[in-house]
């Protein structure tokens, strides 16, 4: 399976992948205002095998079969804080 990846250049690190190149209709209107114009990044094949930087390939097919597209947000950032540094202090 072939995916279309794209960019929010309204929102930070979140992307698109479309089934189709330029399918933009598949997105719900309100979500297109949001994200704004998109910019294309590249073709990927969605390969069973293909390993995703951020997102499950599996569940982004499964989307992309499902609905025509799948909508990567960016990363969370934790509260450093939270973390256990070792120490006892």
């Amino acid at each position: 399976m072939q995916a279309h990846v794209y960019k929010s250049l309204r929102k930070a690190d979140t992307y698109v992948y479309l089934a189709a190149r330029d399918d933009f209709m598949r997105l719900p209107e309100p979500l297109r205002a949001q994200l704004g114009r998109l910019q294309f990044v590249m073709e990927v094949a969605l390969t069973p095998e293909r390993r995703l930087a951020r997102e499950d390939a599996a569940v982004v097919r499964e989307n992309l079969a499902m609905r025509g597209f799948h909508l990567q947000f960016p990363p969370t950032v934790e509260d450093p804080m939270t973390e256990d540094w070792g120490t006892d202090a």
